[in-house]
């Protein structure tokens, strides 16, 4: 059976990093970063434009789920709360395995992060805040795994993430 794997946290908590390495883990496997899903200058949150979001990655979601070549659908994205996590989950149409994964990590973690992509020129300085306005949300129970990035390296990380969906069965 194919998996459908979320990998979930805050903005600097390595989602995109992970699902880079987690994918080549993973082979053979799609994968989605939500921000593709949205990327309107501006972007205006509004009713319509959640739900064209959701729309967006349901449809690919469900795209990659029914391509022969995939046998792992792998999506990140920053996805606070549990509700949004369920809404994505009804609009899946092909039977498959569902994993969550929550990243997460200390408020003097991310802050470093942060920092080192904002030097780069990947993020602006608004995104500190932004991120660590959301740790509160991911203390809550999501449903799924939690695993604390906090000093691990990124093929660390993958690595346990990928020994978690490779163990674990869960149909939807």
């Amino acid at each position: 059976m194919k998996r459908l794997i979320f990998l979930n946290g805050t903005m600097g908590v390595g989602k995109s990093a992970v699902s880079q390495e987690l994918k080549k883990l993973l082979a053979p496997c799609a994968f989605l970063d939500g921000d593709w899903c949205w990327d309107i200058t501006p972007f205006t949150v509004t009713n319509e434009t959640k739900a064209l979001v959701l729309d967006h990655a349901a449809y690919l979601l469900n795209s990659f789920l029914a391509c022969s070549a995939v046998e792992n659908v792998l999506f990140c994205w920053v996805l606070p709360a549990r509700s949004v996590i369920e809404q994505l989950r009804a609009r899946i149409l092909h039977p498959c395995e569902f994993h969550l994964v929550t990243l997460t990590a200390s408020e003097e973690t991310l802050r470093a992060r942060l920092r080192g992509d904002i030097a780069a020129g990947k993020r602006t300085p608004d995104v500190v805040a932004r991120s660590l306005a959301y740790l509160e949300a991911y203390a809550a129970d999501m449903g799924g795994e939690k695993l604390a990035t906090d000093g691990l390296l990124v093929p660390e990380v993958a690595h346990r993430i990928a020994a978690m969906v490779l163990h674990k069965r869960e149909g939807i």
